[in-house]
């Protein structure tokens, strides 16, 4: 091969020729990754999905403050009025006894994390900011409780000089001591009086500086040790003539866990006072009537998915807020997986966005089983136009988001009215909660069910004052309403009510329809043949003859009836609804409801699709000598029964490991076996144990149970 001029040297070397045509890396952002191979709008959807979900993090927590509101407001009563509101007489006058608050949160503990942050906050603007918070797992000695409230008063929310604060932050443990903090506490409020002594104007009680409560708030009490509580108590208690403790005890279960873990010489220290949140499933059912069922909010979920969420929310955690990282992971992988979400945003800017959809964007919309469904019932020649021309696409895409969003608008007024109907009826035909009739509507004809029928039955037989309370309900609804057909449904309610309250003399006999036997009948004598003839002829007379309020009851019906027929139509048969509703429940139930064990397994059974390791690819039941030791004991101890013998198994992933070393497996070198191999069939055998695999047995001792079956 003849040289290049360009490398012709006496010498040899190595010569590196730079590639004219590779271009230079260009960095991608965040909002990169939401970019397909050739789609040119991620940065648009990530910039929308961004704001959606600053949207969803501003209302929920705008939720859980106001649902939190008055536990929290009882809280701070609570210790205003056992600290702040009692002098240093009353102080010395109340023995050993410590005020306690139990803040009964429920079981969703995943929420409490929130809930104490708000307290936190709460009680150091409004009340003391001598406020500690302890978890079970920093304090498992009473020296490492005591040392976690001192260092949690000593170093933050007092204001000293900056050498008190050096000495503090210098603490030892072995000063860690209540002593040392009553010493702590006095010089801090001589100085609160003597520096600020108006330092907080909620604060206005003359005695104020002298007695600042000190709050502990246990989060997870039933995770203490109970020997623990008991000595930080009973050590408290000797100090309370010098330091107002107030205990905060977040419990999940009940309060006699607090008679569980404390004996009663310990419990009878303690001034306690029960304190109850909002359950969660009540708090749930805000996140839904005020975030996800608001047409303002322009991501939806489909029914599936909302069955997926609310699921996982009643059958595993009872967490709001796992409810709500679920939701943002749809929004994710919506905003991810469809190129056309650039359109789920506000009605204006999805206007403008649909004006520049690109040529490829313009395909897909072609392609949505909604508008193909549009397109086929339209007329020859605006099919040829919808399938040719773009720019007549784009046309008639603003006009179909325009009909979508005017859809929502009406969707959830008509929704809620039906909900407040229906949510009192005997055994809740349509469901108890506004979730369960918004699954129902979207996802088939709600007026096709038997549900639905049921309920319009119970509904006709409302008496004249139960109606128009109903009625009166939903016209409150109807006026947050903003579209003209909602104010023209709300001004025909009123016209009903105002028909309703201008009957009169409709006695509950007749507004229920029911008469009575006739006196002259009711001391006739007859036979059973006649009275069967003479109740028909009563029967069929009441069916002919309807009293005023069963004929305006009746057009109500029909009037309710109408609208649930032509508002709560199925969301997936608005055109273009794909845009905004994500329907993927299966990717969501593999992401958020994982089964580990299934998980392990296949990790296990198939190392290359995790490792991406070209010399892990196998055949179906093959074992790969270069796969990790507890991939190949995994495979091995597959093919054992329910009692594994150790040294077959050993020999066996000996076996294995000599394939990897290119020995012959017929030779003697094969069956032994050196002190490292023996030690990582140990260590893989000991990793097995800790997965769930096997464990030991007393039926043999050189052998072991295996605890499952049906791998991967």
């Amino acid at each position: 091969m003849s040289e290049s001029p360009l490398t012709s040297s006496v010498s040899k070397g190595c010569f590196v020729f730079k590639s004219a045509s590779k271009k230079r890396k260009r960095h991608v952002g965040v909002g990169g990754y939401l970019v397909d191979d050739s789609d040119d709008n991620g940065n648009d959807r990530f910039r929308i999905c961004q704001k959606l979900w600053e949207t969803v993090q501003m209302n929920t927590e705008a939720i859980q403050d106001q649902l939190n509101k008055k536990v929290l407001d009882s809280l701070a009563e609570f210790i205003k009025k056992h600290g702040l509101g009692c002098s240093s007489d009353v102080w010395r006058q109340r023995a050993s006894e410590i005020p306690t608050a139990a803040l009964m949160l429920g079981v969703n503990v995943p929420d409490h994390a929130m809930t104490f942050r708000s307290l936190c906050n709460l009680l150091q603007d409004s009340v003391t900011p001598l406020v500690v918070s302890v978890h079970a797992k920093e304090c498992a000695a009473v020296k490492l409780l005591i040392q976690k409230v001192l260092e949690q008063l000593m170093g933050r929310g007092v204001s000293v000089d900056e050498e008190q604060e050096d000495d503090t932050a210098l603490l030892q443990r072995t000063q860690c001591t209540i002593s040392a903090l009553c010493q702590w506490y006095k010089t801090v409020t001589k100085k609160c009086t003597q520096v600020s002594p108006q330092r907080n104007e909620n604060l206005t009680n003359s005695d104020l500086p002298q007695n600042l409560p000190v709050v502990v708030i246990f989060k997870d009490f039933e995770a203490f040790n109970s020997q623990v509580l008991q000595d930080f108590i009973l050590i408290c208690s000797r100090y309370t003539q010098e330091l107002p403790f107030i205990f905060i005890f977040g419990i999940a279960t009940s309060p006699s866990a607090i008679q569980h873990r404390l004996p009663h010489s310990v419990s009878s220290l303690l001034c306690i006072e029960v304190f109850h949140s909002l359950s969660c499933t009540q708090h749930l059912a805000s996140v839904f009537d005020k975030l996800i069922l608001k047409s303002q909010f322009p991501f939806k979920l489909s029914s599936r998915v909302i069955q997926v969420l609310v699921g996982i929310f009643l059958y595993h955690d009872f967490s709001v807020q796992n409810f709500v990282k679920g939701l943002q992971f749809s929004m994710l992988e919506h905003f991810n997986s469809q190129p056309l979400s650039v359109l789920c945003c506000q009605k204006q800017e999805a206007l403008l966005s649909a004006k520049t959809l690109s040529k490829q964007n313009v395909e897909r919309i072609r392609h949505l089983p909604s508008f193909m469904r549009y397109v086929e019932t339209q007329e020859p020649q605006e099919q040829v136009q919808l399938l040719t021309n773009d720019e007549h696409v784009k046309e008639v895409c603003q006009k179909l988001l325009k009909n979508l969003h005017k859809y929502h608008k009406n969707y959830y007024p008509i929704l809620q009215c039906l909900h407040s109907l229906t949510s009192s009826l005997p055994k809740f035909p349509l469901g108890k909660h506004i979730r369960e009739l918004h699954v129902s509507c979207i996802e088939k004809n709600l007026w096709e069910t038997e549900e639905y029928d049921s309920a319009l039955q119970l509904l006709r037989i409302l008496a004249k004052d139960e109606l128009v309370a109903a009625l009166r309900k939903c016209a409150e609804i109807l006026k947050s309403a903003s579209t003209k057909r909602m104010q023209n449904v709300l001004q025909q309610l009123e016209d009903f009510i105002g028909r309703l309250e201008a009957l009169e003399g409709v006695s509950s006999e007749d507004s229920s329809g029911n008469g009575v036997l006739s006196g002259k009948m009711k001391y006739q004598r007859t036979d059973l043949f006649q009275l069967q003839k003479t109740l028909l002829e009563k029967e069929s007379r009441r069916t002919k003859r309807m009293n005023p309020f069963e004929v305006l009851r009746s057009q109500v019906m029909e009037f309710i009836d109408s609208l649930v027929r032509e508002y709560l139509t199925p969301a997936e048969l608005q055109p273009l609804n794909e845009v905004c509703y994500y329907s993927s429940s299966g990717v969501l139930r593999q992401r958020l409801n994982v089964t580990p064990r299934t998980s392990i397994q296949a990790a296990l059974s198939h190392p290359f699709y995790y490792l991406q390791n070209e010399s892990l690819k196998t055949d179906t039941g093959t074992i790969s000598s270069a796969a990790p030791d507890l991939c190949i004991v995994y495979k091995l101890h597959l093919e054992c029964g329910r009692l594994l013998n150790l040294y077959d198994w050993l020999e066996a992933y000996v076996t294995v490991m000599s394939a990897a070393e290119d020995q012959d497996t017929d030779s003697e070198e094969c069956g032994k076996f050196d002190s490292l191999k023996h030690a990582r069939f140990i260590q893989a055998v000991s990793e097995m144990e800790f997965l769930g695999f096997v464990k030991s047995t007393k039926q043999k001792t050189d052998h072991v149970a295996r605890l499952t079956w049906g791998g991967c």
